[in-house]
């Protein structure tokens, strides 16, 4: 098939047992530590969001606008974010969008620490992080390719999968350790603050510059990327069920969480971040794993396969009588999520010619969380009709099933 990665043997003997070996790379080190700062600081406010929105109105449906508010505005932004990053240089996009997410989660927590925060100033808040967050994303994918060589490309992809399990792991732990004592404000300062130093630390690289392209449109590069993954079956088909799973599984489990943990599992803001923080740290492990043993083989089976379990785990999360049980489940979802995320991007990136990188990595968000903001809107809607659990895993079943056939479908055995 066009555009699978070969088995390439050599190669994977040479990654094999490498996790740590982009670290080598001056540029990927600047870029490493500074988004890995970041996304501890983000990992933080989200927590902080969701636990505040929670409090302020008293209602789990309220959660739900907010995030889908966010999701709109960052679905709004990722094509036209997805065509800059493939024409103009990656990293002062991706500065650039740090500058402006500082300044509005600085304003969210002078707002919030004065006692003026309302939810219509959560939900104004939460679409200017999603415009911002539109322009990031395509920029952060296509720039590993370019601080790394392409021998060590799952080396990279293994350490920023540690960098984003790990803020899971570390920053809602970290909100909440400085949530109840010193307030959301403090977290929400924390996190505007990790923007400029992730920042800083991108003005020091020096990435590999793309071949400069003439411009053809945005439309017309739109439509480039859209013809070449729909040129890759297996491109198109994990973005379309991926987009499926989003609206019917993550986007009730995040939207219910907190009501879950309050009302079934009798927990606070503490068992609420722990949560969290026990997933990422399955995630961390689960990338290193990747990052140790480079599987080149059968990656569409292995992805599938990974991702089904994953579901099957949420459905038996969400039925779960006992917090413990939740949070043991919670750390081997993280190892099967953090294993195959790393698995995804080092073949998207393998497989994708550099210069529609960005644009291709725009089109996977885009039709990821196309339908979650129907997602969000419908899990607040449906919050009061049911238990949290029992929506959650509904969900969970529609997402297992959807990963069910993707493994039953012929095509996937004959990729990677």
């Amino acid at each position: 098939m066009s555009g699978t990665p070969s088995a390439e043997p050599g190669h994977a003997r040479a990654d094999r047992g490498r996790a740590l070996h982009a670290l080598r790379s001056r540029d990927f080190r600047l870029f490493f530590t500074g988004q890995a700062i970041s996304l501890i600081g983000s990992a933080a406010f989200t927590v902080a969001l969701g636990w505040r929105t929670y409090t302020l109105t008293g209602k789990a449906s309220s959660l739900g606008f907010v995030l889908a508010l966010q999701a709109v505005a960052t679905v709004a932004t990722l094509l036209v974010g997805g065509v800059l990053a493939d024409r103009y240089d990656r990293r002062r996009l991706m500065i650039a969008s740090d500058v402006g997410r500082f300044v509005a989660v600085a304003a969210l927590a002078a707002l919030d620490a004065g006692g003026h925060l309302t939810l219509a100033w959560l939900l104004g808040f939460a679409f200017v992080l999603g415009l911002g967050e539109g322009f990031f994303i395509p920029a952060f994918g296509g720039m590993v390719p370019l601080v790394v060589d392409s021998a060590v490309l799952a080396s990279a992809n293994a350490l920023v999968g540690i960098a984003r399990q790990g803020s899971a792991l570390l920053g809602p732990a970290l909100a909440a350790a400085v949530y109840a004592p010193a307030g959301s404000a403090t977290v929400f300062a924390i996190d505007a603050a990790s923007f400029l130093v992730a920042a800083a630390f991108l003005l020091r690289a020096r990435p590999r510059r793309l071949p400069a392209q003439p411009p053809a449109g945005a439309r017309r590069e739109v439509a480039d990327g859209f013809r070449y993954v729909a040129g890759v079956p297996f491109l198109w088909v994990t973005i379309a069920i991926s987009s499926l799973l989003l609206m019917v599984q993550v986007a009730p489990f995040q939207v219910l969480l907190p009501d879950l943990v309050k009302t079934q599992w009798h927990q606070g803001v503490g068992g609420y971040g722990l949560l969290a923080s026990v997933m990422g740290a399955g995630m961390v492990l689960g990338a290193l794993a990747f990052g140790t043993f480079v599987p080149r083989r059968h990656r569409a089976v292995l992805s599938f396969a990974i991702f089904a379990v994953n579901s099957l785990i949420v459905v038996v999360i969400g039925l779960a009588p006992w917090f413990t049980a939740a949070l043991a489940l919670q750390g081997v979802r993280g190892l099967f999520v953090g294993f195959g995320i790393a698995v995804w991007e080092t073949t998207l990136m393998e497989i994708v010619p550099e210069r529609l990188l960005a644009r291709v990595i725009s089109l996977d968000f885009f039709g990821s969380i196309g339908l979650m903001p129907l997602g969000y809107v419908l899990a607040a809607g449906i919050a009061g009709l049911a238990s949290p659990g029992v929506i959650v895993s509904a969900g969970a079943g529609v997402g297992t099933a959807l990963f069910v056939a993707a493994l039953l479908w012929p095509r996937a055995r004959e990729i990677g």
